[in-house]
């Protein structure tokens, strides 16, 4: 197991820490299918609710050879950590090889796509402005 694989455990068997004092297990919080894209889950780890809409932190669950397909956020920056598996995103017309401890600034308005290898893709996402 690489060290990004044991983080990818830890965060999966960790405990979230909000501002207002209350915690959630993330093992017990659930996946979220993706309303628009087959095969992409997400477990959502703090939403707009716990940061006066200032940040979101979600965790990406893309299943092998999925993807979540072309699209843009507005006005959200977005931050992807990867931390298990393997994948590409192409913004802009260049595509940055996903692999563990790979991280990438999106910034807002900016079309882009995340698709998954053969083993499947984790990563955790951050939004800013929250998304949810």
């Amino acid at each position: 197991m690489t060290k990004n694989s044991d983080l990818a455990a830890c965060l999966a068997a960790g405990m979230v820490a909000r501002c207002d004092g209350t915690s959630a297990n993330v093992e017990s919080l659930p996946w979220n299918a993706h309303p628009a894209f087959p095969g992409v889950e997400l477990k959502h780890l703090v939403t707009g609710a716990d940061t006066d809409g200032g940040t979101s932190l979600h965790l990406v669950r893309i299943a092998p050879g999925c993807a979540i397909g072309s699209h843009a956020h507005d006005p959200q920056w977005e931050v992807h950590e990867v931390l298990a598996g393997s994948g590409a995103c192409v913004m802009d017309g260049r595509e940055v090889v996903y692999a563990p401890g790979v991280a990438r600034v999106l910034p807002p308005r900016l079309p882009h796509e995340v698709r998954a290898g053969t083993e499947g893709l984790r990563m955790l996402a951050v939004f800013s402005p929250a998304l949810l």
